[in-house]
């Protein structure tokens, strides 16, 4: 298992997104107008400038080794958990799966992570609208992202990137045919939004409404026979 070392660089000068630089850059600069205009505008320019620069962290994660293994592609809070259809637009017909979502808020972490191992059989971009992400009719309505995937077990899931009400660019760098690992890095979403997982029929989510997922370490499901030995060790 991947180990990580832990240290007070890694809280007040963590790793940053490579989405993130111009941003800052951005946000520095407009700081040093203001601070010329009004030293209280300054100030605010440099709390901004700062919360900017954390939006963007980019921390290593500890993916669980497990078969079979389901993991939370991103950070934030269980917001919803249903029984749905895949997203009409992969063409994956009527077979039922439990959608769970995953809503980021401008305080999470917001590079987004494979959530199983396999490979990536599709990727469709869907331009749309940006309601609150809260929102259920956000995962038909607002811009997303939607990749299905093959895992290694021969399942078929799919995760969806869904912009919200302030998130106005997702970033989404898999495309078909590459192979992830369960916790890999292959996007993410400016500035708070969802992300989505369709679990095949027969596999239950492990997490409840509420609780709080750490992208690439919480575990979702199981896909396995094993899965409910796995009820319980849930991050």
């Amino acid at each position: 298992m991947k180990s990580i070392n832990i240290s007070w660089r890694n809280y007040l000068l963590p790793n940053i997104h490579s989405e993130g630089w111009r941003f800052i850059g951005i946000f520095a600069a407009v700081t040093a107008l203001l601070a010329i205009i009004a030293e209280p505008l300054g100030w605010i320019g440099l709390v901004l400038t700062v919360w900017c620069y954390y939006f963007f962290r980019d921390p290593e994660r500890v993916t669980p080794v497990v078969d079979d293994v389901v993991v939370s592609p991103a950070d934030g809070t269980v917001q919803m958990i249903a029984k749905v259809k895949a997203p009409e637009e992969l063409k994956m017909g009527d077979q039922e799966f439990t959608r769970v979502s995953i809503f980021m808020s401008v305080f999470n972490v917001h590079v987004n992570r494979a959530p199983a191992e396999g490979k990536i059989t599709q990727s469709v971009y869907v331009p749309g609208k940006f309601f609150n992400a809260t929102l259920d009719k956000a995962s038909k309505d607002n811009e997303r992202q939607l990749l299905a995937m093959k895992t290694k077990s021969g399942k078929d899931i799919c995760f969806v990137q869904i912009a919200g009400l302030v998130a106005r660019r997702i970033v989404c760098d898999a495309v078909p045919g590459q192979e992830y690992k369960a916790g890999e890095r292959f996007g993410m979403i400016r500035f708070g939004s969802r992300l989505d997982v369709y679990l095949p029929a027969g596999v239950e989510p492990q997490v409840v409404l509420g609780q709080t997922m750490v992208a690439g370490e919480s575990i979702l499901a199981n896909l396995g026979s094993n899965a409910k030995e796995m009820q319980g060790v849930i991050r």
